[in-house]
């Protein structure tokens, strides 16, 4: 019923995923959400996140960021971190803004891994273009009154997806 909103894989955090790991799998691409993703949100590239767009580039990773944000705010977080690029105003979970992220990636679905904290925009628009997705848990509780309401819907898919990948055995703890 909910698996349209179902993640790959839910971790904690952006942070904990073995990326290294990744790219031996074959994967080549990958596409951020920033708020709650990557740092709090409205926060600029932290220390911790720009260590990480480093590391990432080191390792061969071609990057975007797709955010629904206007450009000053993801412009603004680009700047900071190493081989990036951004789609503003992506218009998540429409196709178009992961499409045009693969294009300018050039990569395909199969090599490519989309990393976000909302169900509704980012996992959502990941799985209608069959790639693959992680939910990561949001960094900061402090959220806009509309990700708030949100957050209540998707407690119930959670709850749904929690007991479809137990029965698979699949599942990946939060903490």
């Amino acid at each position: 019923m909910f698996q349209c909103f179902y993640p790959d894989i839910w971790l904690d955090s952006t942070y904990e995923i073995d990326f290294e790991k990744m790219r031996k799998d074959g994967i080549d691409a990958l596409i951020f959400d920033i708020d709650n993703t990557l740092v709090p949100h409205g926060a600029p590239a932290d220390d911790r996140a720009i260590a990480l767009f480093r590391r990432l580039h080191g390792l061969g990773f071609s990057m975007m960021l797709l955010s629904n944000n206007k450009e000053p705010r993801v412009k603004m977080f680009c700047d900071a971190v190493e081989g990036a690029a951004y789609i503003y105003k992506a218009g998540k979970p429409g196709r178009k803004g992961y499409e045009k992220a693969m294009e300018l990636m050039n990569s395909t679905r199969e090599t490519t891994v989309f990393i976000g904290d909302q169900l509704f925009t980012d996992v959502w628009g990941a799985k209608r273009c069959g790639i693959y997705s992680i939910l990561v848990k949001p960094i900061d509780k402090k959220e806009e009154i509309q990700i708030v309401l949100k957050r209540y819907l998707e407690k119930i898919v959670l709850f749904f997806y929690q007991r479809h990948i137990k029965n698979k055995n699949k599942y990946v703890k939060i903490k």
